[in-house]
This record gives structure tokens, sequence and C-alpha cells, in this order.
């Protein structure tokens, strides 16, 4: 890793901003993509290491792509940590930034939980090319099958912003938004943050769960995106800042150009991601996402099994 070179790095943080966000799995890009290209790549960049100075490098971009999601949604969190402190304060959960300040709080504990217990176990026994070429599959079948089931079901979305919540101008949508979304239940919120968990296995992506589980328990797709990328900064900001000190100590050495050089390339991907994906899923579905993962993981495993 103290060869990382200027390339890898940029391409790599590039990966990780688009990745993070698509419903795609950076972490099972980031270990498919180095080992199908191979040869250095395939000996620099292996996150299945003890103590792989690669996986401190992505995921400290994680602290990238959180910036980007923090300046897209800076009005949507200016409103939920004002309704966080309002709620400590006043000691009550009644307003909409309230209820959605604690929806995003209830949501994140368990994966926080759970990646602390078990990501070393996870990626240690399972951040490898094939397994994860597996994952990836299953992350396009989860895609599609969430997509079916919502159909089949027919759910409901939630109702509408009623009028006295309804902002005054184009610039507020996302306040009304974020109203739609503070209407839902502690334990609902619960349940769409828990699917993240599942993104502790690499190819599996956590927008794309978060997404789906949303999707079944009344979100729209609008609404769905939203509140996933809510829910993932904070665990994706947690995530890159328990890995800085691994970058400025030992493993970093002689690497800090291209560290630097990654996470710029990180944030610029991950905001023009999330910018594209807010108006995408206002009129269109995970479905393109789901097909992508299938093909590009069978093409992965077949690729793999046959070397």
């Amino acid at each position: 890793m103290s060869e990382l070179s200027y390339l890898e790095a940029i391409v790599v943080g590039a990966f990780q901003g688009v990745t993070e966000l698509f419903p795609v799995s950076s972490l099972g890009h980031s270990v498919l993509v180095p080992a199908l290209v191979g040869g250095r790549w395939a000996r620099d960049l292996n996150v299945s290491a003890p103590e792989s100075p690669y996986l401190a490098f992505i995921v400290g971009l994680h602290v990238a792509t959180a910036a980007a999601l923090l300046i897209f949604f800076w009005r949507d969190w200016i409103r939920i940590l004002g309704g966080f402190g309002s709620s400590v304060r006043h000691r009550r959960i009644s307003s909409s930034a309230e209820r959605l300040a604690w929806l995003l709080i209830v949501g994140t504990i368990p994966v926080g939980i759970s990646g602390l217990l078990l990501e070393h176990l996870f990626r240690t026994t399972l951040g490898r090319p094939i397994p994860a070429a597996a994952f990836l599959i299953a992350n396009g079948l989860v895609l599609y099958l969430g997509e079916q089931l919502r159909k089949r079901a027919d759910v409901a979305t939630l109702s509408p912003v009623a009028a006295a919540d309804a902002p005054g101008s184009a610039r507020d949508a996302g306040a009304a938004a974020d109203a739609r979304l503070s209407r839902m239940s502690l334990g609902r919120g619960t349940l769409i943050g828990s699917a993240q968990i599942l993104a502790l296995l690499p190819g599996i992506s956590r927008s794309g769960v978060t997404m789906v589980a949303g999707l079944l328990r009344g979100l729209s797709h609008e609404d769905a995106a939203r509140f996933s990328f809510l829910l993932a900064t904070p665990v994706i900001l947690a995530a890159g800042g328990l890995k800085i000190p691994d970058l400025i100590g030992p493993l970093g050495a002689g690497i800090h150009g291209p560290i630097i050089a990654g996470s710029i390339a990180s944030f610029v991907s991950a905001y023009l991601a999330v910018r594209f994906l807010t108006r995408y899923f206002e009129t269109r579905t995970l479905t393109p996402f789901a097909v992508y993962c299938a093909v590009f993981g069978t093409a992965s495993l077949i690729w793999l099994l046959a070397r």
C-alpha cells in the first residue's frame, strides 16, 4: 500500500463516491474492481488483509462522501439538529423536525452496534472477490424483488403534506419531504434503518437495502431515497472518522498525497451522484440498478472462477 499511485487513488475515490450512493455496493466494487484489473491493483488493493491499509483508505474516503451529503442536504440537517436540540430542551417529540431527528437516531443505532461487532469478521472472511460477486448478484435480486413485492402489495405511499405544512416556495421542497418522512413511527424508522446491517456484507448496497425496506413500508421512491441518504450520512461519517487515525499513522505513511487526491475525487463524484439520484427517483425505480448488479456480478463471478 506504500506504493499506492495517484491513478489508483483517484479511480478508487471516484468509484467510492458513486457506488456508496448508487444502490450497487461500494464495498463490493472496492473488492471486485482491483481483482478484475489484476496485477498491481490486485496486490495493492486488498480489503481482506488483517490490517488492511486499503480498507483504511476506502473507509477514510467515507468522510469525503459524508461531506458531500452534508453539503447537499444542509438545510435538512439544520432543521434536524434544531429539532433534536428543541426535543432535548423541552423533553418532547412533537414537531416534524423533532420526530425526524429521533427517527434518524433510532434508525442508526442498530447498524452502529452491528458494525462495531461484525465489520472485521465479515470483511476478513467474506471480503474476497468471489463472495463479493455472489453478494452483488444477491443485491440485484433484492432490488428487483423489492420492486415486485411493492407493486403486488399495492403499498400506499405516505399521505401528502397537509396544507398547513406545505412550503411556500420550491426551494423548501425538502421541508415538505422531511415532513412526510417524520410521519413514520419510530418502529418503522428502526426497521428501515436496521436494513443497513446487511450492507456489512461486501456486495450488498446500503442505499439499496434501505430503499427497498422503505418502499415495502410505504414510502415513495423519492422519499425512500431521501431517507436512505439521511440515514447513511452519520453512519458513513462515523465509519470514516474511525479510520482517520489509521491514515495519519503508520498505515498511511507515504500515501498522504494520493489520500487527498482520492478524497477530492470521492467528494465530487458523491455530490454529483446524490444530485442525480434525488432527481432520478422522482419518476424512476430501482430496476435498472438491479439488472446492473445481476449482470456485473454474474460476469465477475464467471471470470473469477474461470481464471
